[in-house]
C-alpha cells in the first residue's frame, strides 16, 4: 500500500498501518507509547517490515544496552521479510545501528532521504543518530535537503521544522533556529523536540529569563505524556543555574527532573549533569548523589556508549564510590579493544574525559586540566549537544580555577566572557580569575 506521501510499504493492512502512523506521529512528537503503538502494528501485520525496522530504531537509539538486543531481534525479524528497495535500505541501516556502526547507518538513511524526502522515518532517524554522534552540520543539513519537498498541512510537518530548528541552533544560526522552532511549536504545541530546540537557543544565547518565560507559559504542553519532559526540565533547570538560583535548580530537581528516580540512561545523563554543574559551584547537594549513583552503578559495566559513561562517572564520583568507577573504566578499556564506533567515541573523547571527572573528584585538578584540554576541540565526537558538552568546559575553568593556575584560568574566563558576554556565570568566573591574579 501507500501512504499519504506516495511511498509504497510491503506487508501491511490499513489497520496496521494506522497503528504504525501513530508510532511515526508519538515519535515525532516524543509523546505517548510509540513500542506499543508499533507492536500492535505488527500484532496486526506480522510481515509488515518498516514496523520491524521502526521498532528497532526506538530501541536502538536508546543508547542502553539491553535495549540494543532487542533492536538486533528486530533487525533479524525484518530481514527475510518482502520490502522495496527503500525498506531494504532501512534494514540495513537498522543492522548497522543495532551493531553500533551509527556512521553507516547514518550514511544510508541520509541516502535514503535524499531519494525519498518526504521519508519522515528516515529524516527522523538520521536526526537522532546525528544527534547521538554530534554532527551539527548533518542535524541541519540532512533536513535542509528535505525541506523543500514538505508544505505545511502536511502530517508530520511540524517535526520537519523543528528539526531543523535544532540543526541550525547546533550550527549557530541562532535567529532562523528559533523562528522555525516557533513555527513548530505553533503547528503542534506537543512537539517536545521543537519546543527544546528554541531552548537551545535561549541557552546559547544567554538569554536566561526569556528562556524561563518559554519554558513555563505552557509546560502542560511538552509534559504531557512525553518522554522528553525530564530533558526539558533540565532545560529551564540550565536557566536558573546560569542565573545563580539554585533553590530553584534543586526544587526541579527533586521534583520533574529526578523525583522518580528513573533508571533510564537518557534520564540519568541529564540528573548527573546538573548535579554535576552544581557541585562545580560549590552547593551541597545532599544525599542525592547517592541515590543517582545507586541508579547508574548496574550499569557500570555496559561500555556502550561513551557520553553515558562521563556522566555515570560524575555520579560515582559525587557518591564516593570507588567500586563502580573502577569498573567503569574497565568497561571502557575492554570497549576501546571493539570495532564498533563506540569503540572510537570512548577512545577520542569518553575515556580522558572520564579520567578527568575521577580525577577532579579527588583533588587532582592540575591533571583534570591535563585531560580536558585535549578533547575541548573535538568532544563533538562522542555525541550530544553544544548545552550539554558545555559541562565540559565548566569542568576546565573549575579545575583551573581550583588549581590556582592563573594564567589559564584568566585565559578560559575571557574566553567564556567572550562567548556569553550576557551570563551572570560568566562575570561570576571572571571575578574569580581576578582574585586568583591578585592573591
Amino acid at each position: 500500500m501507500k501512504d499519504a506521501f506516495g511511498l509504497t510499504y510491503s506487508g501491511v493492512t490499513e489497520a496496521g498501518f494506522s497503528s504504525y502512523a501513530r508510532a511515526v506521529h508519538e515519535l515525532q512528537c516524543f509523546i505517548g507509547d510509540p513500542v506499543s503503538s508499533i507492536d500492535r502494528a505488527i500484532g496486526e501485520n506480522p510481515g509488515f517490515v518498516m514496523a520491524h525496522v521502526f521498532k528497532g530504531y526506538l530501541f536502538g537509539l536508546a543508547t542502553e544496552r539491553e535495549a540494543t538486543a532487542v533492536a538486533k531481534a528486530c533487525y533479524e525479524a525484518a530481514l527475510p521479510l518482502a520490502a522495496t528497495t527503500r525498506e531494504q535500505a532501512h534494514v540495513a541501516a537498522l543492522g548497522h545501528l543495532a551493531g553500533g556502526h551509527w556512521h553507516q547507518a547514518s550514511r544510508i538513511l541520509e541516502d535514503v532521504a535524499i531519494d525519498h524526502p518526504l521519508d519522515a522515518v528516515a529524516l527522523q532517524t538520521g536526526h537522532q543518530v546525528d544527534f547521538f554522534t554530534g554532527n551539527a552540520r548533518m542535524l541541519r543539513d540532512r533536513i535542509g535537503r528535505a525541506l523543500p519537498a514538505w508544505q505545511k498541512g502536511m502530517p508530520g510537518y511540524h517535526a520537519v521544522l523543528g528539526m531543523q530548528a535544532f540543526g541550525l541552533e547546533e550550527m549557530g544560526d541562532y535567529g532562523r533556529a528559533e523562528s522555525f522552532g516557533r513555527q513548530a511549536v505553533e503547528i503542534e504545541p506537543r512537539d517536545g523536540w521543537a519546543q527544546h530546540a528554541v531552548a537551545h537557543v535561549m541557552e546559547m544565547q544567554s538569554r536566561q529569563r526569556d528562556g524561563i518565560a518559554w519554558m513555563r507559559a505552557d509546560p502542560e504542553a511538552w509534559t504531557k505524556e512525553s518522554f522528553l519532559q525530564i530533558h526539558n526540565w533540565w532545560h529551564l533547570a540550565l536557566f536558573h543555574y546560569d542565573l545563580g538560583e539554585t533553590d530553584e535548580v534543586l526544587k526541579l530537581y527533586d521534583g520533574p527532573i529526578y523525583g522518580d528516580r528513573s533508571t533510564l540512561a537518557l534520564n540519568m545523563v541529564d540528573a548527573s549533569a546538573i548535579l554535576w554543574r552544581l557541585a562545580l559551584g560549590g552547593v551541597d547537594v545532599g544525599d542525592r548523589w547517592a541515590a543517582l549513583a545507586g541508579n547508574w552503578s548496574p550499569k557500570a559495566a555496559a561500555g556502550n556508549y561513551a557520553f553515558n559513561d562521563a556522566h555515570a562517572m560524575m555520579a560515582f564520583v559525587g557518591a564516593g564510590l570507588e567500586a563502580p568507577a573502577k569498573t567503569l573504566l574497565e568497561a571502557q578499556r575492554e570497549a576501546m579493544r571493539g570495532e564498533d564506533d563506540n569503540a572510537v567515541f570512548t577512545r577520542d573523547v569518553g575515556h580522558p574525559l572520564t579520567l578527568a571527572i575521577k580525577a577532579f573528584g579527588e583533588g587532582k585538578y592540575d591533571e583534570a586540566v591535563r585531560l580536558i584540554r585535549p578533547i575541548r576541540s573535538i568532544a563533538h565526537r562522542f555525541g550530544g549537544s553544544h548545552a550539554q558538552r558545555d559541562v565540559i568546559d565548566l569542568t576546565l575553568i573549575e579545575a583551573a580555577l581550583r588549581a590556582g593556575d592563573r594564567a589559564l584560568a584568566r585565559a578560559l574566563t575571557a574566553e567564556r566572557q567572550l562567548a556569553r558576554p550576557d551570563s551572570p556565570l560568566s562575570a561570576l568566573f571572571l571575578r574569580r580569575a581576578a582574585d586568583l591574579s591578585e592573591n
